[in-house]
C-alpha cells in the first residue's frame, strides 16, 4: 500500500441511489478509494447483495471495511446480552467477508461501573471466543476494536493497543476525533506523533503500514463525544494530524465520518496530497 487512502463511512451523500453498489460507483467517480459498510443498526444485507458489493468493489478498485452494530457490549452483566453481542460481531464478520471487506470495526464494551482492569479481562475472554470461532470458519477478516469517544466506554488508546497486542487476529481502529473528545487533548502535532509512536512500539511497524483511521470534526463536552461535525466547524487540527501521518509514512484507510462525508473526505485527500 502506498500512503493513505481516503473514503467515507457509508454511502456518499451524492450517490445516485442509497445503495452500497451506487456508493462504490460514486466514490470511484470522486477519486476516493475506500468505503466503510455501515451495519451500525444491524446486519441487514443478504449473501446475494454481498456478492454484488464485492463485484462492484473489485471493478472500481474500492477497498472495503465494515462497522459492526452499536449494540455490542462484551462487558454486559447478563449472559444473554454477551451472547447476542458475540453473535452480532460474528454476523458482521461473515457478511463482511462475502463483501470482500478487509476489516470489521466495533465498539467493544461499556464499563457499567466495573473497574477498567476487570472490564478488560472480561472483554478479552469473550473476544477470544469470537476470534476462535472465526478461525474455525477460516474467516480472514481482521477485527478492529475502536478507540471510543466517551470515558464511560471501554476503548482508551492504551486498552485498544493492549487488546491488539494480546489477541492474535486484532488490529486497532484509531478514531482521532474520538481520542480528542475523550481526553479534550490529543489535538496537536506532537500529540498525534505520540499516538503513532505508541502504536508502533506496541504493535510494530506493520501496524503503521496497515492502519484503519476514523476522522471527522467532533463536538464534545465534559463527558466526551456529543456529535460529529464537519471538519471546518470543529477545532480538530486535521492538517496537523495528516502531517504527522505523512511524516511517519503511515499507510492504510482513512474513513471520514463527517456529516458531509465525501466533501470532507476530499478535503482530507487534497490536504494530504498537498503536503511536501
Amino acid at each position: 500500500m502506498s500512503g493513505l487512502i481516503f473514503g467515507t463511512a457509508g454511502v456518499p451523500n451524492s450517490a445516485k441511489q442509497r445503495s452500497t453498489v451506487s456508493g462504490i460507483e460514486r466514490l470511484n467517480e470522486l477519486g476516493l478509494g475506500c468505503l466503510e459498510l455501515e451495519f451500525v443498526r444491524g446486519v441487514k444485507m443478504g449473501e446475494a447483495a454481498a456478492y454484488e458489493v464485492a463485484a462492484a468493489a473489485a471493478r472500481s478498485g474500492i477497498r472495503l471495511s465494515a462497522h459492526a452494530p452499536y449494540f455490542i457490549n462484551l462487558n454486559a452483566h447478563e449472559p444473554e446480552k454477551i451472547r447476542a453481542s458475540q453473535e452480532r460481531l460474528l454476523k458482521t464478520a461473515r457478511i463482511a467477508s462475502l463483501c470482500g471487506a478487509e476489516s470489521v470495526i466495533f465498539h467493544a464494551a461499556f464499563y457499567l461501573g466495573d473497574p477498567p482492569q476487570e472490564t478488560y479481562r472480561t472483554v478479552t475472554r469473550y473476544l477470544s471466543e469470537i476470534l476462535d470461532q472465526l478461525r474455525g470458519e477460516d474467516n480472514q477478516v481482521r477485527l478492529r476494536p475502536e478507540v471510543t469517544g466517551k470515558p464511560s466506554q471501554f476503548g482508551a488508546i492504551a486498552e485498544i493497543l493492549d487488546l491488539c497486542s494480546e489477541l492474535d487476529g486484532l488490529a486497532p481502529c484509531i478514531d482521532f476525533a474520538h481520542l480528542h473528545a475523550r481526553t479534550g487533548k490529543s489535538n496537536s502535532y506532537p500529540e498525534f506523533t505520540s499516538v503513532l509512536t505508541q502504536v508502533e512500539e506496541r504493535l510494530g511497524r506493520k501496524a503503521l503500514d496497515n492502519m484503519h483511521i476514523h476522522l471527522s470534526g467532533i463536538r464534545y463536552g465534559a463527558k466526551g463525544e456529543l456529535s460529529h461535525l464537519n471538519l471546518k466547524e470543529s477545532d480538530l487540527e486535521y492538517a496537523q494530524l495528516l502531517r504527522a501521518l505523512k511524516d511517519r509514512d503511515a499507510k492504510g484507510l482513512v474513513i471520514c465520518e463527517s456529516p458531509n462525508l465525501e466533501e470532507d473526505a476530499q478535503l482530507l485527500k487534497t490536504t494530504y496530497e498537498g503536503l511536501a
